[in-house]
């Protein structure tokens, strides 16, 4: 019986999990701005027919909550760095399966898989902490 080998299911599990992780920061982002956009054009409709202040007052509430929950969990910056270490990843996997790049003339091809792979990931691990930090 033939197993997968480590560097192999790790690079497959990475790519999945940034991939899963940039899609639902995306999502997660693109809701809220669309939340606050359409309470954003509703404010002047509403202020016009007179609709009353906690109406018009609410949905600026709704605007500023949905702004900072942005700020505070990162969803725009967490989509854009995930999609980028995905597709390296991905970039690295296709380089190492078409023996091309750094993999072309080397003898431990999975050897240099492995530097490589736990180098982008440590890389995005390190920029998430160093953003952890900078927010306290």
């Amino acid at each position: 019986m033939q197993t997968e080998n480590p560097t192999i299911a790790r690079l497959e599990s990475q790519i999945n999990w940034y991939d899963e992780k940039s899609l639902d920061n995306q999502k997660t982002y693109k809701v809220c701005k669309i939340i606050e956009m359409i309470a954003a054009a509703i404010i002047p409709f509403a202020a016009g027919y007179s609709a009353p202040a906690f109406f018009t007052g609410g949905l600026g509430v709704i605007i500023v909550v949905l702004e900072g929950v942005q700020q505070l969990f990162q969803y725009h910056n967490n989509w854009i760095a995930y999609r980028s270490t995905c597709e390296s990843l991905k970039h690295e996997k296709y380089l190492y399966l078409g023996n091309a790049g750094p993999y072309l003339k080397v003898e431990d091809k999975i050897a240099l898989l492995a530097e490589r792979v736990e180098s982008l990931v440590s890389k995005e691990h390190a920029k998430w902490i160093r953003g952890r930090t900078e927010e306290k």
